[in-house]
């Protein structure tokens, strides 16, 4: 277990994995939780247009039975889920790099991150997956729990500029 700590950048003195963790959420945000990889399955896809094609044509292709209803409603939460990541990476990022940049030690900072990617992780699936109304609530406190990941970085690296 202690190697995966090693690896994680979990232990005292640990390098820092700040670019690692930016380069996960990146890739996560823009790609992974992208909804072009199902667009294209479904044959929803409009590449002139992306941005449109769940409003301009989903229902039709509902109609015309191309897709069911509930394929359209996981699209249309896949794509909420895409635009909230990407939303609240600049938040992710800006914290990380000034906490790292003030000098938050390593492994403070490294374990912020990897509770950050393991909430954003948890809120994609919770997004695309849960459709019971009540249960959907624990999105929102997936959410704030990263929002409370990136305040407690700023938080630290606010002490780190005060310090002097």
């Amino acid at each position: 277990m202690a190697s995966l700590a090693s690896f994680l950048g979990l232990n005292p003195g640990a390098t820092n994995k700040v670019p690692s963790y930016l380069i996960w959420n990146f890739i996560y945000a823009y790609g992974i939780l992208s909804s072009r990889g199902i667009k294209v399955l479904l044959k929803l896809d409009h590449n002139v247009a992306p941005r449109e094609d769940v409003a301009k044509y989903g229902e039709r292709a509902v109609k015309s039975g191309k897709i069911t209803e509930a394929q359209l409603a996981f699209v249309k939460r896949n794509e909420a889920a895409h635009a909230n990541r990407v939303e609240h990476f600049a938040m992710f990022a800006a914290s990380t790099v000034l906490a790292a940049s003030t000098g938050v030690p390593n492994e403070v900072v490294n374990k912020a991150c990897l509770v950050y990617t393991l909430l954003s992780l948890s809120y994609g699936a919770v997004y695309l997956l849960i459709t019971n109304p009540a249960l959907s609530y624990l999105r929102s406190v997936l959410w704030w729990g990263g929002n409370a990941t990136c305040f407690y970085l700023l938080s630290q690296a606010g002490k780190k500029l005060n310090s002097s």
